[in-house]
């Protein structure tokens, strides 16, 4: 199914989507002045997004610092709240959900943040850390079960519950993020965001816990969305890959369809800058290099937001915005080029 077939169907009809996001804007206002200060514009962080997530699979969203991807999946779970759209999770709509009403979506959908090093808190054991969502949710009772599941929550993600009087500096920062892993299993959910889990990691770590969210995922029939810059990590973890650029989503598809024929130009810029170890085919493959910056949230291009830095882009470029239309079997593309329109 496609994005713009999900978004013609009945909320909660599709029993393979969990995930369900339709025309979600996210604006934060930009404001200027002394002391009542007054609103002179606004970043579009998030603008118009459409996609879905399937039933225990991983969807990977990749794109650029500041393109949106992690206030997309900050918004998913209603820690950023749009300023439009849907967000249908199982089949409720929860950008229209009260804090109370929020309260149970904390039990379904989690998070592991970026940065192991400041998404925990320092004066809290590792044991108080992953023990805490226990307590709020009121999902043990007595010492004995609530230290009981501690422990099995830290030996779930490979550390050993003598760990658990621990502070988070007396850890590395591997170990750092099996602790914010087992925070975020102890509801026991059933969606994870990954907002770039294993970026602030050394790299002989990275693979440690990429294998860690693999295993869990199969253990628990996880769905994740797997928010990262790195390209060659989202291939590995990914069923299918959205490719965010300014705010939008311009490009879908499966893992090896979207490696094996990009058909956007920023997808094929992307992909021709992942280093590739055989030194002979690096030198000889095409690297397609962009032109000039990222424009501003604050101020988008008119038409297509990526017409300024593209090589190929045309005079509807500069007024037209592309719709993610399907231009082969679960694969879209929002592109006036890819998706053949008319030139004159």
């Amino acid at each position: 199914m496609t994005e713009l077939e999900t978004a013609n169907t009945t909320p909660g009809m599709q029993d393979d989507i969990l995930v369900d996001v339709r025309n979600l804007k996210v604006n934060f206002p930009v404001k200027s002045g002394g002391i009542i200060p007054r609103r002179v514009g606004e970043i579009k962080a998030v603008d118009d997004v459409t996609l879905f997530v399937r039933r225990g699979e991983t969807l990977g969203l990749v794109g650029e610092s500041g393109c949106g991807k992690t206030t997309l999946g900050r918004a998913i779970l209603q820690l950023e709240r749009p300023t439009s759209g849907d967000i249908y999770f199982d089949g409720e709509n929860l950008a229209h959900m009260n804090r109370s009403q929020l309260r149970s979506l904390r039990r379904k959908a989690q998070i592991i943040f970026q940065d192991p090093y400041t998404s925990l808190d320092p004066r809290q054991t590792a044991g108080d850390c992953v023990g805490e969502p226990l307590k709020v949710h009121k999902l043990v009772q007595g010492r004995g079960e609530y230290r009981d599941e501690v422990d099995r929550l830290l030996e779930t993600v490979g550390l050993s519950p003598n760990m658990a009087k621990r502070f988070p500096h007396e850890f590395s920062g591997g170990q750092r993020q099996r602790i914010g892993i087992a925070r975020a299993l102890a509801v026991k959910p059933d969606f994870i965001v990954c907002d770039e889990p294993v970026s602030a990691l050394d790299v002989s770590i990275q693979g440690q816990i990429i294998n860690l969210l693999q295993q869990l995922q199969e253990d628990f029939n996880l769905t994740y969305l797997f928010v990262s810059h790195d390209l060659s990590v989202v291939r590995h973890v990914s069923d299918r890959i959205a490719v965010m650029y300014l705010g939008r989503i311009v490009e879908v598809a499966g893992r090896d369809e979207l490696y094996e024929d990009p058909l956007h130009p920023y997808t094929r810029a992307l992909l021709s800058a992942i280093p590739i170890p055989d030194p002979d085919i690096e030198e000889i493959r095409e690297r397609i290099t962009l032109t000039g910056e990222v424009p501003s949230p604050l101020n988008p291009p008119v038409g297509c937001s990526f017409h300024p830095r593209c090589s190929m882009a045309i005079d509807q470029c500069s007024s037209v915005v592309p719709d993610l239309q399907e231009i082969k079997n679960n694969h879209s593309v929002a592109c006036i080029r890819s998706q053949g329109y008319k030139t004159g």
